[in-house]
Formats: structure tokens, C-alpha cells, sequence
């Protein structure tokens, strides 16, 4: 069995560094069991975007799990179109190129999400949708920066703040825009 079944290539080293970060102080026992997930055929993934939708099939278990990336930001999409110019190759080199512009083509995430019932956001589904990444940019390291939104607008159109907040503050609503009074003349 080769050494890095998932992340052979430094793309996907990326991916498995979410699920495996160097940071962690003790070991993850869900590892193992999604990696097996992941090795085995168990996660049906699609792509839509910056968000990977997965279905787990896991024994008598099933679960749908999205992971969504953050957006790269203007400098790295600039960088990307400037490194890979018209042929698009995007190769070990490349992802060095950026290392070494101060670029970092590591994904965020910017939301898990799991139907299962243990309601983290490192579930053992979570996880083996990383892996299943991992092992698909390895064999394509272009999806890496397709899932960080890099092919999508030119560096033009990607705004420079971050996106729009997914939670709206509660203190920012005003009761007043969202309940009027009833109107007298209405029946």
C-alpha cells in the first residue's frame, strides 16, 4: 500500500491537512474509519460551485454532508491566471510558484454541514468527504482552485472584501419592516 493513499500530490495534501491538521494535540479516532469510507467507494461527491455535496453510504447508514470553501481572494486569483497563463496546466510547480509569492492555495472552509446525528462539524462523513477530495484533486489539481472559485469571474469581478455574512445579526433587524400595522380600509 503506497504511503499517501490520499495527498500525494501537494494539492491534495491541502485537502488532507483540513482533515488531518498539524495543529492537533492528540488523534482523531474517526480518522481511520474515514479514510476506509473514502478508500472503499462510499462517498458519491459532486461538485457545484465552491461546495461539495456528498451522499455517505455507510452499512445500513446514509448521509448527505455538504462542505462549502471559502473564495479565494483577488491577489491569489490574479496570481493563479498570471502563473498559469493559456495553457491551464496547474501542476506541483505551480502550487510551489504561489507558496513562494506569499500566496496561500490551501482552502478554507467556510461551512461543514452533516445530517447525521452527531451534529459536529468533524463528523466522520465530514471527514471522509475530504479524503474523497483529497484522492479526486490528486488526480485533477485544477478542482483545487475550481473550488475556491478561481475560474469563475476574472480577478475584475471578485469583490475585495470578503462575501456576504451567512447569519444576519439579530440586533440588526428592525421589528418595524417586518410587521405594519393592519390597514383600516382592508376588509
Amino acid at each position: 500500500m503506497a504511503d499517501n493513499e490520499f495527498g500525494y500530490t501537494a494539492w491534495g495534501m491541502d485537502w488532507v491537512r483540513l482533515a488531518e491538521p498539524l495543529r492537533a494535540t492528540r488523534p482523531e479516532p474517526l480518522l481511520p474509519r474515514a479514510r476506509s469510507i473514502a478508500r472503499n467507494g462510499g462517498v458519491s461527491a459532486e461538485t457545484e460551485g465552491r461546495v461539495v455535496r456528498a451522499a455517505i453510504h455507510r452499512g445500513g447508514q446514509a448521509s448527505v454532508t455538504h462542505v462549502e470553501v471559502a473564495a479565494a481572494t483577488r491577489a491569489a486569483v490574479t496570481a493563479v491566471t498570471g502563473l498559469l497563463g493559456a495553457a491551464g496546466i496547474v501542476t506541483d510547480d505551480t502550487h510551489r510558484a504561489l507558496l513562494a509569492e506569499g500566496h496561500r492555495p490551501a482552502p478554507v472552509l467556510a461551512a461543514t454541514d452533516c445530517s447525521c446525528s452527531a451534529r459536529t462539524p468533524r463528523c466522520v462523513h465530514v471527514l471522509a468527504v475530504l479524503y474523497d477530495t483529497a484522492r479526486r484533486v490528486d488526480e485533477n489539481p485544477r478542482l483545487a482552485l475550481e473550488l475556491q472559485g478561481c475560474f469563475d469571474a476574472s480577478a475584475d469581478d471578485i469583490p475585495e472584501l470578503a462575501e456576504a455574512p451567512r447569519w444576519t445579526p439579530i440586533h440588526t433587524l428592525d421589528p418595524a419592516d417586518w410587521f405594519t400595522p393592519p390597514d383600516p380600509a382592508d376588509p
